[in-house]
This record gives C-alpha cells, sequence and structure tokens, in this order.
C-alpha cells in the first residue's frame, strides 16, 4: 500500500535515520484501532487470508503516501454502529498524529479518514443478551 521508498530524516551527526512506509503504515494502523468505536480497518482478500491464520496486519486499512518529506495517511475502516462518525474520526486523526509524533518525530499535512462500512453486530449482540 506505500511507496517503496524511505523517509530520510536527519538527527544529529552520527548518520541518517530511514523509516520504512510500513514501518509509519503499522503505527497508524495500531493506533487507529486503538479508538473506542473502531470495529476494524479494511483490508484486501490476501491480509484475510493471512489474519485467519493467526498473523495479525496492523498495517492493513492504510496507504502511507511520502512525497518531498510529507506525509499522507488515508485510514480505510469499519465503524461500529451507534457511534458518532464524526467524533470518532476526530478522535482517529488526533490519535494518529500523536503517535506518530512521540514514536517517529513526524509531522503528518494530512490524515485521511475512509468509514467503509459500519458493524451491525454489536447490535444484535445486544438483542439476543435481552
Amino acid at each position: 500500500m506505500a511507496e517503496t521508498s524511505a523517509l530520510e530524516m536527519s538527527q544529529g551527526g552520527l548518520g541518517k535515520i530511514e523509516i520504512a512506509p510500513e514501518v509509519i503504515e503499522i503505527i497508524a494502523g495500531i493506533a487507529a484501532s486503538e479508538i473506542d468505536g473502531v470495529s476494524s480497518m479494511r483490508g484486501n482478500f490476501a491480509a484475510g487470508v493471512v489474519e485467519r491464520f493467526g498473523k495479525k496486519n496492523h498495517g492493513k486499512g492504510i496507504k502511507v503516501d511520502l512525497t518531498d518529506n510529507q506525509v499522507k495517511i488515508d485510514v480505510y475502516c469499519v465503524l461500529n454502529f451507534g457511534v458518532s462518525i464524526p467524533k470518532v474520526a476526530t478522535k482517529m486523526q488526533e490519535h494518529i498524529r500523536q503517535t506518530l509524533l512521540t514514536m517517529t518525530g513526524l509531522e503528518t499535512e494530512e490524515i485521511n479518514i475512509h468509514i467503509v462500512n459500519i458493524n451491525f453486530e454489536t447490535q444484535k449482540e445486544e438483542k439476543t443478551e435481552e
């Protein structure tokens, strides 16, 4: 989902630091899935098959675009039924931005949230419990 070139950072005179786009995808994916109201991240068929065998794909549903040392992130996710979409999306943007800043020192130019589906399973589970 990401470009192949790594983002280069210069921190002091000891050498260069490179961060692969896949690392940014993983960090953003974990940060997004930590928000209450996020049911899952969108992935492709191959990612779904891999997850069925027990390997978690933390970069699923994240697209990172690195251009001229600017980071643009697109997040594709499924939310739970009944949550406030604007509030959850805003929390996701803030949490992803803060997590990337803390872990990598990178400022993000854009974090675009794409809601691709709503999960109604929690509503069905509540009815069966009653």
